[in-house]
């Protein structure tokens, strides 16, 4: 018997709108990361890319397993210039930049290097409830 691999063409992507409002961003950003990379298809391949399109809404309403964890869990950056160490916790980061936040959650469980770049531009994060991709029909995806 052989292998059978599938053409990228050949799979049909397909788009979901997940809302997030009031769940826990760990939990949803591994579910939305498995439908990126494609897992949930038959057909799935590590090496190829045969994910969805996923459109996240109510990003500003995500909030942290513990309450307690929103003014304790902190994203460190540098800018390269000395002294240039920053941070902000998730509650100030939520406000400035909710997209972001859950971006890099599904970003930390894709896989690194290019085709993890290529999965991550499938990922359209926003923090309201209004999204630009009504043409593309998205279905309505319940994360359990």
């Amino acid at each position: 018997m052989k292998t059978v691999i599938p053409k990228i063409g050949s799979v049909e992507q397909k788009w979901y709108v997940v809302d997030v409002s009031g769940k826990i961003l760990g939990r949803q950003a591994a579910k939305v990361a498995r439908i990126l990379m494609g897992k949930t298809k038959p057909e799935y391949t590590p090496f190829l890319d045969f994910g969805d399109f996923v459109v996240v809404v109510n990003a500003a309403k995500v909030r942290l397993s513990t309450p307690k964890k929103e003014s304790i869990k902190t994203y460190h950056w540098n800018t390269l210039y000395p002294g240039g160490h920053r941070q902000i916790t998730f509650a100030k980061a939520v406000k400035l930049n909710p997209s972001e936040v859950f971006r890099d959650a599904v970003w930390g469980m894709l896989p690194k290097g290019p085709l993890g770049r290529q999965m991550l531009t499938k990922l359209k994060v926003y923090g309201g409830s209004v999204h630009p991709h009504a043409a593309q029909k998205p279905e309505a995806l319940e994360l359990k």
